[in-house]
């Protein structure tokens, strides 16, 4: 047995969570997850029926993950020999932007997509504020630093460039040249090839 069964679609938050199994170098097995039949071990590990969601068989017994950010910090810690966990000085940069990403940079452009955006009168109630704002604060990090943590590579930046990925994808980021450039620096990653081929040749099957 593999030491996760990582549940996924490729058309869907998963591709985060399988950039970071690669970059952790994990051990892992995929099930992919059909949206209109949900395998009933994914639904007893994770009631939600969302994707992704990591099992990790480990030796204390199943450890049951969720969260796309989550599962990328989590495996950072399982697997330091991959060289992606903060080291004290990093430590302020790693969680803040990952949170941020998961939180107001993740809100941001889910309100921007669904035609939603708070009234100035909202916008202390909303936790991104608005949309403007929070690319205005993402971009102002990424124009002064390579990675999350300034000039190496951390977990931060699966999650992270994962956000900056899809929103430039999706054209509701605006391609300001920090973004554009930290998506390519991402986008060169060994490990996030190889992730993304997975995931593409999934897609392509599934389209027949």
């Amino acid at each position: 047995m593999a030491d996760y069964t990582f549940y996924t679609n490729p058309m869907s938050r998963g591709q985060i969570a399988r950039w970071a199994l690669h970059e952790a170098g994990a051990d892992y097995q995929s099930v992919i997850v059909q949206w209109q039949d949900k395998p009933a071990a994914f639904l007893a590990a994770n009631p939600m029926g969302k994707v992704p969601t990591l099992v990790h068989h480990a030796a204390d017994g199943d450890r049951v993950v969720t969260e796309a950010a989550a599962i990328c910090l989590y495996l950072a810690e399982m697997h330091p020999e991959a060289g992606l966990l903060p080291n004290d000085g990093e430590m302020a940069n790693y969680y803040r932007w990952t949170f941020f990403a998961a939180g107001p940079v993740e809100q941001a452009i889910t309100s921007r997509s669904l035609k939603f955006e708070p009234t100035p009168e909202q916008e202390g109630m909303a936790g991104w504020g608005n949309f403007e704002r929070t690319m205005k604060t993402l971009d102002g990090h990424l124009s002064a630093s390579k990675w999350v943590c300034d000039g190496r590579f951390t977990m931060a930046d699966v999650y992270v460039g994962s956000a900056v990925d899809w929103g430039l994808n999706f054209g509701i980021m605006p391609p300001l040249p920090s973004f554009v450039g930290y998506a390519e620096r991402c986008q060169a990653r060994p490990a996030y090839k190889a992730a993304k081929a997975i995931d593409n040749a999934l897609i392509a099957e599934m389209k027949k």
